[in-house]
């Protein structure tokens, strides 16, 4: 059967069957697939069953696409819309979705890739750290090299969350002792010191490093790279660093900052006074101001992860009482605009398809119907051949596809020691 036709019954099957818990059946002997369900997961019905087949061949299917058109045989990821960079956001997104899929050879290569060409170095050409530079592409000169080698912590967050769950996956105790050394180099560089709003010593997540974002007591943070999920999974395998530490420094932030929009939703930037725990606005660029746009996206993707994974109140509390302003544009226009304001006022007259990917992560736990709306009548139409929207759209098919993962996709790995 043509990709297309094949592609199109598999989304018009979830449609119809809609959005319920998705879960698999044993899988066959030898090596398991990732897609496979946590232990207490059980099929109850045929239509549960066939919604978890047909979600399941659409994430191989639209990874498959992603792999030929996005990822090098070397292992390199190129963001299409930028110049054919590539960056280590694109590298991590690849390698946490090929352990997601169950290609090796894939999480391999984009591995290997990044470690040759992002590792950042001193002017004698020695290593500083075990982080990746950010942003590698063709400079004006015409030479292919770094463009800005500062780190983002969040593709490290994710890199190293991804090889965590790899050297489970697959037993490699390699990757685990990366990942470990990794982390110790993410918390030096990464992390620092302050209180919160009540007084308590915190560390806090900052964005990369701290002289890039730290200016006397104020630090300017991402709200969407605070990641518990991934902080309380750090936890497991390094506990000389308290990782936890950054699961409540991070609630506490976007709560602190929750009142700045006020239609309550989470901001792309925002800045924290290290001496007070409060938090305020960042009203110009560089590097972005607190409107809720792309970056903020994010939010509810990895909180929806710590509900899934770790069952947090605090997460699950956060996604019901901040995305009732999205909800509430959804039931009026059953669309969403791409940027708002802090006064709830949208700032961009075009939709994204990115948002509706991780809005169906939060609306598929608060909100069934208006996910299964959001992928009948948002995400499907725009899914043709393995792709969502066009073939030069990096960062929506990653949105969409971690969106549109199984709650329980990775439950067996994340409980493993």
């Amino acid at each position: 059967m043509p990709m297309f036709s094949r592609s199109l019954l598999l989304l018009l099957a979830i449609a119809t069957l809609g959005v319920s818990a998705c879960r698999s059946q044993k899988p066959p002997s030898g090596e398991s697939p990732i897609l496979a369900p946590s232990p207490a997961a059980s099929v109850t019905s045929p239509e549960e069953l066939a919604l978890a087949a047909a979600r399941k061949d659409l994430l191989e299917q639209s990874w498959a696409a992603y792999r030929e058109r996005f990822i090098q045989t070397d292992g390199r990821v190129i963001d299409w819309e930028a110049e054919s960079r590539s960056t280590s956001e694109g590298q991590a997104y690849a390698m946490l979705r090929a352990v997601m899929i169950g290609d090796r050879d894939s999480f391999e290569s984009t591995l290997t890739w990044a470690e040759v060409n992002l590792q950042r170095k001193n002017a004698r050409g020695q290593p500083l750290d075990t982080l990746w530079g950010w942003k590698w592409g063709r400079t004006p000169q015409g030479k292919w090299e770094f463009i800005d080698a500062n780190f983002a912590s969040d593709a490290d967050i994710d890199a190293i969350m991804a090889l965590i769950l790899a050297a489970r996956r697959w037993q490699v105790p390699e990757y685990l002792a990366l990942a470990q050394r990794k982390l110790v180099d993410l918390w030096r560089f990464s992390t620092v010191e302050g209180v919160n709003a009540s007084g308590q010593k915190r560390r806090y997540l900052i964005p990369g490093p701290i002289g890039a974002f730290q200016q006397n007591n104020l630090v300017i943070l991402n709200p969407s790279y605070f990641a518990p999920a991934a902080f309380r999974l750090f936890a497991q395998v390094d506990p000389k660093r308290d990782w936890l530490s950054l699961v409540d420094s991070s609630y506490e932030v976007l709560q602190q900052a929750t009142p700045l929009s006020k239609v309550r939703l989470p901001n792309d930037w925002v800045v924290l006074d290290l001496t007070t725990g409060q938090v305020t606005a960042l009203a110009l660029p560089p590097p972005g101001t607190s409107e809720y746009g792309f970056d903020a996206y994010r939010v509810w993707w990895r909180l929806a992860w710590d509900v899934q994974w770790f069952n947090e109140p605090r997460a699950r509390q956060y996604l019901e009482q901040n995305s009732g302003h999205l909800r509430q544009l959804w039931r009026s226009h059953q669309k969403l605009p791409a940027r708002i304001d802090l006064q709830g006022t949208a700032t961009a007259n075009y939709e994204a398809t990115s948002q509706y990917g991780m809005m169906y992560a939060v609306m598929r736990l608060v909100d069934p119907a208006i996910a299964r709306e959001i992928e009948q009548r948002q995400l499907t139409p725009r899914y043709h051949q393995g792709i969502w929207d066009d073939e030069k759209a990096y960062y929506t098919q990653n949105m969409v596809w971690l969106g549109l993962a199984p709650p329980d996709l990775l439950t067996a790995l994340i409980s493993s020691k």
